[in-house]
């Protein structure tokens, strides 16, 4: 089998990358694999097996058609505009089919040093790669759009990172592409107009290809839209399960709706609607409930880049984009709203129910209640059995306020179907838990991966009862609490 010859060569301008072989490794070894993912794009069981697969997914023997580039993008990091990242660390080898006839990037992270390393060593540790291959996958199972793990590999090597030598690995990375907002913000910086006129007809006919029928420029402002109305419904989903990204700078939002890189993230256990993991987040930018508010400013940045494809004439093209930003609010609030009522069992939304969600999470916040477990034990308590609805208020505070909580939920409840399955299938009852990956990582840093496989298993039935499995469900105790995280580079 080879793969299919890199599109990006034949898409974008060649300024959007640079020809860049990966940088051999001493020692591969495979560490992990995902041999779910692997039929369903298609390859040969053989390709995750042994030594060769060891090699081709180290980048020292590459698969048959491969075709390595890193692709340039510039960003907003934490707000400041930088005109030139790009791949420091990764090249995108080509592409597979996958068995629902979709192109997804086979990406190498950790890869070596290509053009774009801004004087880094272009590779990534096993902490990282295996935070990025469990959370990854777990959001995957979660139902949230996500780019995939298809493998990791240990390199033999060692690399320097601030806490000390790491081992070094690189993961294969699956993504719908990896074109960013930054990427359009690449040639904007740049003044190239009909590069991101090449662009942007690159990301509708790879991502939203029924507006490739819309003349220009009409089209070039229906992406917009569509770009709004996809970024609302991500970071929704993000809430519903407690995610904080952590850097959601431009260059980190895709044009495919895919969450992309999971350097310092994290899932809340104790549910505090400002908090903050990251470690180089020091002023809360992207805290948890920032979220959406930085996907709106996002937008912003991009929109700027469109101008000069909207309408000749600049003010009327900022009118246009502006009106169209101005509809996120709304999308947003009206998706969140119904995320609350299913979490809550709630069949539709009423205003009332708006203000009976947030004085859930008010109480939760008052109370430090872990946010995935409390919504799982509203899901499976009985509305019948008043020892659950005893034990609902007491999860919440104890006080008269979380008492009459519980009496008002428990009768708009009543008048729901099919609450306790609605509410099952939007309450997991299973996240990737900070103290249960690093444990994980720990182990795989001294030989042992089993760990990881362990919590990997669980992960991928999420919202399923798993009785011999509760051990992954216990938030952390005050010793294992993991208050930072950390970018791998």
């Amino acid at each position: 089998m080879t793969i299919k010859p890199n599109r990006y060569l034949d898409w974008l301008p060649s300024s959007a990358y640079a020809v860049t072989e990966p940088v051999r490794v001493r020692a591969p070894d495979l560490l992990m694999a995902n041999a779910p993912l692997a039929a369903a794009l298609g390859l040969p069981p053989e390709w995750l097996r042994g030594e060769s697969a060891a090699q081709r997914w180290a980048g020292n023997q590459l698969p048959p058609g491969a075709q390595p580039i890193a692709l340039a993008y510039a960003g907003h990091q934490f707000g400041q505009p930088v005109p030139q990242l790009g791949d420091g660390r990764a090249v995108v080898i080509g592409q597979v089919t996958d068995a629902q006839g979709n192109t997804q990037d086979l990406q190498l992270k950790g890869s070596g040093v290509t053009p774009f390393s801004r004087m880094g060593d272009g590779r990534a540790g096993v902490g990282s790669v295996l935070r990025e291959y469990i959370v990854s996958e777990a959001m995957h199972a979660l139902g949230i759009p996500t780019t995939r793990s298809l493998a990791a590999v240990t390199t033999g090597e060692t690399i320097a990172r601030s806490f000390g030598p790491e081992a070094g690995a690189v993961l294969t990375r699956v993504a719908s592409s990896h074109l960013r907002f930054g990427t359009f913000e690449y040639f904007a910086h740049r003044g190239d107009v009909d590069a991101l006129r090449q662009l942007a007809d690159t990301a509708i006919a790879w991502h939203f290809p029924a507006l490739e029928a819309r003349a220009a420029p009409e089209r070039y402002l229906d992406l917009l839209d569509a770009l709004v109305d996809q970024t609302a419904t991500l970071v929704v989903e993000w809430l519903r399960v407690g995610f904080i990204h952590g850097v959601m700078n431009t260059d980190n939002m895709t044009l495919s709706g895919e969450t992309l890189d999971y350097g310092p993230c994290a899932f809340m256990d104790t549910y505090a609607p400002g908090q903050v993991f990251s470690s180089v987040d020091r002023g809360g930018r992207y805290a948890f409930d920032q979220q959406a508010r930085i996907g709106h400013w996002n937008l912003a940045r991009l929109a700027e880049c469109l101008v000069p494809l909207i309408d000749d004439d600049s003010d009327r093209a900022v009118a246009a984009a502006e009106r169209v930003l101005e509809t996120y609010p709304a999308r947003f609030e009206d998706r969140y709203q119904a995320m609350l009522a299913n979490k809550l069992g709630l069949d539709h939304t009423r205003a009332a129910d708006v203000a009976l969600a947030e004085r859930c999470l008010g109480l939760m916040a008052r109370q430090g209640a872990d946010f995935t477990n409390t919504f799982r034990q509203l899901s499976t308590a009985s509305l019948d059995d008043p020892g659950a609805m005893a034990g609902l208020s007491t999860l919440l505070g104890d006080t008269q306020a979380a008492n009459d909580w519980v009496v008002a939920y428990e009768h708009r409840a009543r008048e729901t179907a099919e609450r306790q399955a609605r509410m099952q299938a939007s309450n997991p009852a299973f996240i990737p838990r900070n103290h249960q990956i690093e444990a994980a990582v720990a182990a795989a840093e001294s030989g042992d991966i089993t760990p990881a496989q362990h919590l990997l298993s669980v992960l991928q039935r999420p919202y399923e009862a798993q009785p011999d499995a509760e051990q992954y469900a216990a938030p952390p105790r005050p010793e294992e609490r993991i208050m930072a995280t950390f970018c791998g580079t």
